[in-house]
């Protein structure tokens, strides 16, 4: 049986993975779970998320089929209990698939990757549950049911990339307190395992990035491209006792989210990977945000690199007209939010202007060639010059503190040897 969950935490409370490995616990008598329970990572331009917008899906083998009802009302039961339903944009969903057909998976394939580039209605969740007859529970308005259904194709149907994380859950007790984690051990633990985990701590911003500071159940995530580094890395930290922890298989940190397309195809709350010249230098806006002029073949668009992204706007300041560049990120309000860039080819030469007189001399009208302001030195010519670029080709990221869910760190490209 694959059992989905979505949609049944809090802005500062409840977590659904730490829902999900209660509910471990209490399955146990039933079966285990196969293979690494799933945390997918979903459109995160969604407006109705209350955190990361993650939803959760595991395969449980029975140990007597005739449980399965049984599993059903425990799950039910355990959300029911855990849920925050008060809060307002959680909306419980809950899916469970026992007898797939290929026809099924076509459909859930196709609409899992929806879930994580698209914007879905709850309609079409309810579309596709009714059709298939797939047994399920929503609260409120359901809409958790597109992000539980989404999980459960997951685990029915594969990753096509994924990585790891192992997250640490607090006693109640200390919930709503801060967070007592040994951070030279964290430092120590990063430096251990990098680069197979990442994102534990941000070198440059000499920040811990692993731990939440909200008041929920997680103590920390380690992320990691296997169970054994991530495993590792956690033997190594100290911190207040954990009640319990889980090492899940992952989309994040894939890119999963991103659609190649071009600049004309772009709608808003979703992510895309755009090439294009840019056409308006970056400028300086109120808030230390840097924001540049984006053209392919007509059609513009904006691209921001907003404050926390600290470092990474050095690079983007020093980008000029005429770069050509790819970059990767979300479309909110027909602008584009830079999670990465690379920079295909940078502007060596310009035609500009001789100098005469150490200044540079002015035009004299249309086709009526350049004068010397100062002697009156003539000439029809314009040089070409060489730029001084203080960046290169190649790609940029922003740091782990700015990083979302899914973005993939340059750490995960090939030409990283990973």
């Amino acid at each position: 049986m694959i059992i989905g969950l979505d949609d049944t935490d809090s802005k500062d409370g409840m977590c659904t993975t730490y829902l999900l490995a209660v509910l471990i616990e209490k399955l146990n008598a039933y079966g285990k779970v196969k293979d690494y329970p799933l945390l997918i990572r979903l459109n995160p331009n969604i407006k109705y998320k209350t955190r990361g917008n993650a939803a959760l899906a595991m395969e449980l083998e029975l140990k007597d089929r005739n449980d399965a009802q049984k599993v059903m009302e425990l799950v039910i039961e355990t959300v029911e209990k855990m849920a925050v339903f008060s809060e307002e944009n959680t909306n419980p969903g809950i899916v469970f698939i026992g007898n797939p057909t290929p026809r099924l998976n076509k459909d859930l394939s196709e609409f899992s990757l929806r879930a994580v580039q698209d914007v879905l209605e709850i309609r079409e969740a309810k579309e596709l549950l009714i059709r298939h007859e797939i047994s399920h529970k929503g609260y409120k308005n359901e809409r958790g049911l597109i992000g539980a259904l989404a999980a459960a194709g997951f685990s029915l149907c594969g990753l096509p990339d994924h990585t790891y994380e192992l997250i640490a859950y607090r006693e109640q007790k200390k919930y709503g307190s801060l967070r007592e984690i040994d951070p030279g051990t964290v430092w120590s633990a990063d430096a251990a395992t990098h680069p197979d985990t990442w994102d534990t701590v941000d070198i440059e911003n000499k920040r811990i990035v692993f731990a939440p500071h909200s008041s929920d159940p997680i103590l920390f995530g380690i992320r990691g491209r296997d169970e054994e580094a991530v495993r590792k890395a956690f033997s190594m930290i100290r911190s207040e006792p954990v009640e319990r922890y889980l090492v899940y298989r992952t989309n994040q940190n894939t890119d999963m989210h991103l659609i190649n397309a071009t600049i004309h195809e772009v709608r808003n709350d979703r992510s895309y990977i755009l090439s294009g010249t840019i056409s308006k230098s970056p400028r300086t806006i109120m808030g230390g945000h840097i924001i540049f002029g984006l053209s392919e073949n007509g059609a513009h668009i904006e691209c921001t690199a907003f404050e926390p992204t600290k470092g990474f706007r050095r690079i983007i300041r020093e980008l000029m007209i005429g770069d050509e560049v790819t970059v990767f990120g979300s479309v909110k309000a027909e602008t584009l939010n830079l999670e990465k860039i690379k920079v295909n080819r940078l502007k060596r030469v310009e035609l500009r202007n001789p100098v005469c007189c150490g200044k540079r001399m002015k035009s004299m009208g249309k086709e009526q060639g350049k004068r010397c302001q100062k002697c009156g030195a003539i000439t029809k010519e314009r040089v070409i010059e060489t730029l001084p670029r203080n960046i290169s080709e190649g790609f940029y990221e922003v740091p782990p503190c700015a990083r979302r869910h899914l973005s993939k760190p340059l750490i995960r490209f090939p030409f990283q040897g990973s």
